[in-house]
This record gives C-alpha cells, structure tokens and sequence, in this order.
C-alpha cells in the first residue's frame, strides 16, 4: 500500500509531485496558503528546459497540454548595448529546447489536472513538528493541524517544513529585481517594443541590467536588476510609484530612450523582489517522514532553473514513492541523494557564469556564454 503524502505548497513544484503520484495512483492532499487559484498574479515567462523541467511534464503525463501553451517564437534573444545598438542576436528557429510559456498558464495546467479537492486553499501553515516514528504535525494558521507520516514542504523560500530538516535561512544575495509592465507594447510603446524584438532583451552594464520578455497578449515584462545593499532600496519609497521610478530609472541615465522607456513608460507600479539564496550544497541527515522540494530545499538567486529544477524534484519524488510502496525511508532517500548534487550543479553553474559576466566588458562576457552554448 501506498501512504497517502501531504504537501505544504501548490506552487509548480509541489503540483507537479501531486501530479505524478496521482498518475501512480498514490493519494495527495496540497495544503495553500492562497485562498484560489487567482489569489495573485503567477508571475511572467518560464522557459522550460528538455533536460529537467520538460522530463517532468512527460513523467506527469501532461506534454501535449504544455505543447499547447509554448508562445511560439519567444526563445528569441538580443543583448542591446547602453546605445541601444544590438552587439548579439539569436532567432528561434524552433530548435533552443527552452519553450516559453507563462508561470499561471502552466500552474492552471497542473491544477486542471488533479483530482477534485486535491489543494485545500486558505490553508497557511505556520509551523510543523515531529511527533516521532516519522509523523508530523503541520499547524494551520487557522488553528487546525493536520497530521501525516509522510510530509514534502513545497512552501518555497520561506518554508516552515524545512527547519524539521535544517537550520538553514536564506540570505539576500546582493542583488534585486524592480519590475514594471508595459501594455499594448507595439501600439503604445513602440520603440521600446522594436528594441525587444520578439522574445527577450538583455542590455548589461557593471552592476546593473536591462532585462524584458514579449509576453503573450502584446505584453512586455521588464525585470531591471540592480547589485545594491538591503539599505539602498529601502531608502526608495514604493508606495509612491512616480517617485520610485523615477529612482530607477536614474540608475540608467544616458541609456538610448528605448530602453528607458523599459521603465520610465511602465503601466504598472514598479515591484520590488530582492533575491535570497540558501548556502550552496545545503542539505540534511535523513529525518523519517519528512523532505523537500524545489527553492524550499535549494534556493538560488534568478538563474533560469528555479521552475525547472522545482518541478524536477517533484517528479523525480513521486516516481521515487511509486518505485517503493510500503518503503518511505527508501523512497526518500533515493530521492534526497539525486537531488543534493543536482542543486548544487545548477547553482555551481551559475555562479561561474556570474563570475564571467562580472568582468570590465559585461556584454562581452554573455555574447561568449551564449555562442559557448551553442
């Protein structure tokens, strides 16, 4: 028999383990925090890679829906210089292995694939404690608990499954995202749509980055990154939205107006998302009962995989608990020991990309880690 598996979190990674598990027929309860599906936005693009984030969508049996979602021409790329002239570009000809889609459209598919009742929104958990022979008890924020014998924290950056396991935090990584959104971009902002193209813009500089997706529905995303301290944004009102972008964008005075215009004719309020990380390699001894998947287990700053990798390990789990009914402790374990290295791999990799690109001719340095690629 197959023990039923509780899963605190219904983001992609704890959706695609309920997903595969219920392919495997094994029983699944999600507990959210969110109260519905539509409690917030989902975020923008995800490109989702054939070597990880795709192998799990064939692991859950799901990949002519997810065909069905790809934006067919997104995975083309251009990095602009601070004049706007375009030193690299890449179209997409259909052979890149990262289809585009949007985070929701994604998230709905999973959802849309589980059986009735499966996620318990409202849910928040606020703690959760070992009660010993590999039970646990999660406390809801309402005062309820649940109680389990096999218990997986899909709960993200800020888990509280993971100090059953770790005494890990993260810890902000030095860098920020400021967001913005540009709306009937070819209409409305033209030159600022020309200069993306019809996928994605990268336009680097020493401590500071210009990056914006084509998003579907004419839409562009601007994820303007700054190296800057805790203190340096909180110095910045974000509540006052002309005020906070104009901060912004004076990070990028004498940049060509296109891509200025990237923040300075944003439709919406500008977003603050400092990065976390937890240390690279973290990891634990084997508790009974209890494991994690995705940034919950592995947080790194944006790198491209944290979706993937996030519905990786859920997949990867479930076909580990199919792989060994009645055994938990062998199923996680197995589990546990791809994962560790797995993460560390991914994030060993970015750091060393970063280390490339932190040289006195950033741009340089990403044009030669795409045409490495290659």
């Amino acid at each position: 028999m197959h023990t039923p598996v509780t899963i605190i979190g219904a983001g992609l990674g704890g959706l695609t383990l309920a997903r595969v598990l219920h392919v495997h027929g094994i029983p699944a309860t999600v507990y959210e925090a969110e109260a519905s599906p539509a409690a917030r936005t989902q975020g923008g693009m995800l490109d989702i890679h054939d070597y990880n984030g795709q192998l799990a969508i064939e692991a859950a049996g799901l990949m002519d829906e997810f065909r069905g979602l790809i934006l067919e021409g997104r995975e083309a790329m251009r990095i602009l210089d601070q004049d706007g002239a375009v030193l690299f570009e890449k179209a997409d000809d259909g052979t890149g292995g990262r289809p585009e889609v949007q985070r929701a459209e994604l998230r709905r598919m999973l959802l849309d694939s589980l059986p009735a009742g499966a996620v318990r929104w409202g849910h928040k958990v606020t703690s959760a404690r070992a009660l010993g022979d590999g039970h646990h008890e999660v406390t809801l924020a309402d005062g309820g608990t649940v109680t389990t014998s096999l218990l997986v924290g899909a709960d993200g950056a800020w888990s509280r499954v993971r100090p059953l396991l770790s005494t890990a935090t993260p810890e902000y990584t030095g860098t920020s995202f400021v967001e913005f959104y540009l709306f009937d971009a070819d209409t409305r902002h033209p030159a600022a749509a020309k200069a993306v193209g019809g996928g994605s813009l990268m336009a680097p500089a020493q401590g500071k980055e210009i990056h914006a997706h084509r998003e579907s529905g004419d839409t562009l995303h601007t994820y303007v990154m700054l190296t800057r301290s805790q203190d340096w944004f909180a110095a910045i009102d974000f509540t006052d939205a002309a005020t906070a972008t104009a901060r912004i964008a004076r990070e990028f005075a004498g940049w060509a107006p296109e891509l200025t215009a990237l923040i300075t004719d944003g439709d919406t309020e500008p977003v603050l998302r400092p990065h976390y990380a937890l240390p690279i390699g973290h990891r634990w001894d084997r508790v009974p009962g209890v494991t994690l998947v995705g940034d919950a287990a592995h947080l790194s700053a944006p790198n491209g995989e944290g979706a993937n990798l996030a519905m990786y390990d859920g997949a990867e789990l479930g076909k580990a608990l199919a792989a060994h009914p009645g055994d938990i402790e062998t199923a996680l374990t197995e589990y546990e020991q791809a994962m560790f290295p797995r993460a560390v791999e991914a994030a060993t990799d970015d750091t060393h990309i970063r280390e490339q690109l932190f040289g006195d001719d950033v741009p340089q340095g990403l044009i030669d880690m795409f045409t490495d690629h290659e």
